[in-house]
């Protein structure tokens, strides 16, 4: 799990565990090397101008190839492959996460709605729990 978190969220405790496993288990340093491909790229879609962005994918595209892991390469083709979309998004900010939590509530609702018996009441409950997300 420690791995899983941000670089930039982790506590002064957490980072020297982090410090200590890629010093312990990891001799070949390949664990490390993809470590920061991953912090490079929260890098790459946090920055604010395409500018930074376009330097922030050069310093990836370093650390992809000094990886040299299929995983990383994949993951550098996607990026290229979506850079237009990545751009996008630094550019307006614009994401769709509150559909897809929307969707995923609904999902939720559906799951749980199995002993409505009337179709209008499993309805109602799902534009009522959307309405308070949207107004809250």
């Amino acid at each position: 799990m420690l791995l899983l978190r941000g670089g930039d969220n982790l506590s002064c405790r957490a980072a020297l565990r982090l410090e200590e496993v890629f010093t312990l288990d990891d001799p070949t340093g390949t664990l490390q090397t993809v470590w920061k491909v991953k912090e490079q790229l929260r890098v790459l879609l946090r920055t604010g101008s395409l500018e930074d962005a376009a330097e922030a994918k050069k310093i990836l595209e370093e650390l992809v190839k000094a990886a040299d892991r299929p995983e990383t390469n994949r993951l550098y083709r996607t990026v290229c492959r979506w850079w237009k979309e990545i751009e996008v998004l630094i550019v307006t900010g614009a994401t769709t996460g509150k559909v897809e939590a929307n969707n995923t509530a609904i999902k939720n609702i559906k799951r749980t709605a199995r002993g409505y018996r009337n179709a209008a009441n499993c309805k109602s409950v799902i534009l009522l729990r959307s309405a308070v997300r949207t107004a809250a």
